[in-house]
């Protein structure tokens, strides 16, 4: 049987629009984007964000509704004007406060859209905080305009993998009764990851032609870089084999699998794991250094944004660690980057998700079981006992990194706009 996921209309794999064609068929309807994060946040949906609606804006009309402080707008001539909503924003520890600020920004966003949208527009949402979409989405069919829902992260299936909420619970059981009323109506559903339609499409009414493959891209310039001796990441010992780990880990992914994986390897003289990021996952990460130091694991501070390529471009191989059953729920944008620069990664993950995809069809890394320390290691030592062949991986996937252009991606949200624009509105 052919992988559900080959029905996604694919829309980042197959031709390349035309601007001067979407141009001249293109009905110049106003587009409305609706996010929590834009720049001048640094995150990185923020980044993409704004990266989608600074491409859209050379075309259309964009308004982008914004509760990122600092971030309004006039929208000169190509540009987009940007509506910065006031919003509420606790400290992450209080999960409470927390809960209800997402709800105040989502009944925000939904009287906003009210205001601004009219029958022709088109409504454009991305999932961050998930309460976002019901309601902008909602506002939008109230005003007859078309709708679009760019999937980060989908709930509740993030919820239920990282142990969160019980699949037969109550909260679950209502979030999926929303998305099946939500899903169907969607002109068209962007997902950044191959494995995510399978997920999507067991709600009753879902499409494939309503959904649109269009993967992250890499957000630093593309380009093999070779190890340098001197770089002070590697230091005190430059000749080690250096596993990577850094980025955001949040509660789909699984430090502890890294640092026992370091424990399996601690006799390995030769090998030193350099660890460098932040979210919940660090938090672990620290406690379980604290209590049982291990001398081939260093763990920094997160890297500045500047130091990013220096830092990426220092180790032989990095590791992308998930919990159990998710793909489909958390796609690894931090993939692109090192690609990029030029690194073979392992994923810690199911065979069937973005990453493992990814690796899988390019020989560029190795994919093991998530959860799996013992797998992990082996692979850790396959990868040090070859640098020649490690070293390939990384060029290759260099070149493979040219798939993932910031251009390519922009120029098909641009032509799933114009489909849209030009469709019959689903009922």
């Amino acid at each position: 049987m052919e992988p559900i996921w080959r029905k996604v209309r694919p829309t980042a794999l197959s031709r390349t629009p035309d601007r001067g064609q979407r141009l001249h068929m293109a009905t110049p309807a106003k587009l409305i984007i609706a996010a929590q994060f834009y720049p001048p946040d640094t995150t990185t949906t923020a980044v993409y964000v704004g990266k989608i609606a600074e491409s859209l804006a050379r075309d259309r009309q964009i308004v982008v509704i914004s509760a990122t402080q600092g971030s309004r707008a006039d929208g000169k001539a190509g540009k987009p004007e940007v509506v910065e909503i006031k919003s509420w924003n606790p400290r992450k520890s209080a999960i409470v406060q927390r809960a209800l600020a997402i709800c105040l920004l989502a009944a925000q966003m939904f009287f906003s859209v009210l205001r601004r949208a009219r029958s022709g527009d088109i409504v454009f949402c991305v999932t961050t905080p998930f309460t976002l979409p019901y309601t902008v989405l909602l506002a939008a069919r109230l005003r007859g305009a078309k709708t679009m829902l760019l999937i980060y992260d989908l709930y509740p299936e993030a919820l239920e993998a990282a142990g969160m909420v019980r699949p037969t619970s109550l909260a679950v059981r209502l979030i999926r009764l929303a998305n099946t009323l939500l899903f169907r109506r969607l002109d068209a559903i962007v997902v950044i990851g191959r494995d995510v339609p399978p997920l999507i499409e067991k709600y009753p009414g879902v499409v494939a032609d309503q959904l649109h493959y269009i993967p992250n891209w890499a957000l630093i310039p593309i380009g093999y870089r070779k190890i340098d001796p001197a770089s002070r990441f590697r230091a005190p010992d430059s000749s080690r084999f250096i596993v990577g780990l850094s980025g955001n880990l949040g509660f789909t992914h699984d430090p502890v699998t890294v640092f026992e994986a370091a424990r399996l390897l601690r006799d390995r003289r030769d090998i030193h794991f350099m660890l460098s990021g932040w979210g919940v996952g660090w938090a672990t990460l620290n406690e379980l250094h604290a209590k049982a130091p291990l001398e081939n694991v260093t763990i920094m501070k997160p890297v500045p944004e500047d130091e990013l390529v220096e830092f990426l471009s220092a180790a032989d191989l990095w590791v992308i660690p998930y919990r159990q059953h998710v793909a489909g729920v958390s796609i690894p944008s931090r993939l692109y980057n090192i690609l990029a620069i030029g690194r073979p990664i392992v994923v810690a993950s199911e065979a069937n998700s973005e990453g493992a995809l990814v690796l899988g069809e390019e020989a560029i890394g190795w994919v093991v079981s998530p959860e799996n320390p013992a797998e992990l290691a082996r692979a850790i030592r396959e990868a040090a006992g070859d640098r020649q062949a490690t070293m390939e991986k990384g060029i290759r996937a260099a070149g493979i990194a040219e798939k993932y252009r910031e251009d390519v991606a922009l120029a098909h949200y641009g032509q799933v706009v114009v489909d849209v624009s030009q469709a019959v509105r689903r009922n």
